[in-house]
């Protein structure tokens, strides 16, 4: 196991000369605070950096996926690299039905208008919607900017389309709801020149990494200092062409935002899902058991695209149970759930991933104990179903089950109960008659649901105190 660098240390009043190392101890009197040990721009020494506290309590994240890439708002996000990288046949028949002959991709940035784009109310949807914390797409893998990059001239969303600080106006917006803020980045740009000439070098030039790619990542931290950054667009590459160990033991030792900030894993070929901060390991990641790392599962409410498609019909969008669904499952198994709309070009959040976002927030009114600030419980699910979910705070356990039992009564067959045990369904007031189960466990006698047309929600906590 690696040894852990200090990672904030207090020194008490007096000293005039700052310890050193490792578990040093200060002696009383000193006025100076201890020198904290620093990273070395090495996994072994990154990777042992603990993560700070407020993400695992999070728990819950917005993820928005915005662009240029909006714009022809067709197939996905990916539109560009399927059009003009691959010629797939479908999106040349696209642009050839929709835009004058001709038409490059660089042409749709003025379309990226952001009319209505309105900071205040994303903020205040995204809050209502349950979420600790939201990621925004600064650049995706086209390399057009939401801001306004000092190395992307005419490329970026302040020289054209909004004309708008969009990273900076939405940051303002969420830290006065309270929520933190993360920065998605792509590490590569699909037709940019310089990445275009270092991988011809099979990677071994970084004119890319050193006059785009860190210049920009410098810029983001120093100006909107970020509580989170998501890396993307890394696997080309190995870690030691994007130069990625050395710009995250600046970010740890010397930025801004050293003591606070987060990162995932995706930061050179082979580094997912084993370097970094916490991991992500792929799109919509499953883990079949509890992992031993801390963990993100990244998933999207258009079931075809992290973009928005105009072409989207409803059985593409998840629906409620399944939303609820994964995010149980993940907070169960330890993860945290971020999940992504993608807004039209002109700024809105269309009415369907609204409504969504509000179910997963109305959801989360009521049962966001048994998720925010949660840790796994010894048991992460029911050895007999996969419909029932365990968490827990402290001594208490939380018990989620997804399916209403048609007899109301809960069969819980991995908590141990005592005479003391008390049991509560969050939401209702009052307490729950249990019974031992004549094998082992619990019977849980639930309120009584009247008869509906419609189907129940999906997903109930009861609430276990005085269990083992």
């Amino acid at each position: 196991m690696a040894t852990r660098p200090l990672h904030s240390a207090l020194c008490p009043r007096g000293c005039t000369q700052p310890s050193r190392g490792f578990g040093a101890l200060c002696p009383r009197g000193c006025t100076q605070p201890l020198e904290r040990s620093r990273y070395r721009p090495d996994w072994a020494s990154l990777d042992a950096r603990p993560l700070p506290a407020w993400y695992d309590r999070a728990k819950v994240g917005v993820f928005v996926h915005w662009g240029v890439f909006s714009v022809p708002a067709w197939g996905s996000e990916w539109f560009w690299w399927h059009w003009q990288g691959q010629h797939d046949a479908a999106c040349e028949r696209f642009v050839r039905r929709r835009f004058p002959p001709g038409t490059s991709y660089a042409e749709f940035a003025p379309h990226f208008t952001a009319y209505d784009f309105q900071p205040r109310q994303w903020a205040q949807l995204f809050q209502r919607a349950g979420a600790r914390y939201v990621v925004l797409t600064t650049k995706h893998h086209e390399g057009f900017t939401n801001w306004g990059s000092p190395v992307s001239w005419n490329w970026n969303s302040v020289d054209t389309g909004p004309h708008r600080d969009l990273v900076g106006e939405l940051g303002e917006a969420l830290r006065e709801s309270n929520l933190r803020y993360g920065l998605y980045y792509s590490l590569m740009e699909w037709f940019n020149p310089l990445y275009l000439a270092d991988k011809q070098n099979d990677f071994k030039t970084q004119s890319f990494v050193l006059k785009k790619m860190m210049p920009e990542l410098y810029d983001l931290v120093l100006k909107y200092k970020p509580d989170l950054i998501w890396s993307d667009g890394d696997w080309e590459a190995p870690d030691c062409y994007w130069n990625s160990t050395s710009f995250l033991a600046w970010l740890y030792n010397d930025s801004p935002v050293k003591d606070t900030v987060v990162v995932n894993d995706r930061w050179g070929r082979g580094c997912s899902c084993h370097h970094g901060g916490f991991y992500n390991c792929a799109d919509k990641y499953r883990p079949g058991s509890l992992p031993e790392h801390k963990w993100e599962m990244c998933s999207s409410l258009d079931s075809h695209s992290w973009g928005y498609r105009s072409n989207m019909n409803l059985a593409e969008v998840m629906d409620e149970m399944s939303m609820i669904e994964e995010l149980v499952q993940t907070v169960s198994l330890g993860g945290n759930y971020l999940l992504n709309v993608g807004p039209t070009k002109e700024g809105v959040i269309v009415p369907i991933f609204q409504e969504r976002l509000l179910a997963l927030g109305r959801w989360l009114d009521t049962n966001g104990e048994a998720i925010y600030e949660t840790q796994p419980w010894r048991v992460q699910m029911e050895n007999t179903t996969d419909t029932v979910w365990y968490t827990s705070k402290g001594p208490v356990v939380f018990a989620i089950f997804l399916l209403w039992p048609r007899d109301s009564v809960l069969c819980l067959s991995s908590p141990i109960p005592s005479p003391g045990t008390q049991v509560t369904l969050l939401g209702f007031a009052g307490t729950l008659q249990w019974q031992q189960h004549p094998g082992k466990g619990m019977l849980i006698t639930l309120p009584y649901m009247l008869p509906s047309p419609l189907p129940p929600q999906s997903g109930w906590a009861v609430k276990l105190e005085g269990v083992e």
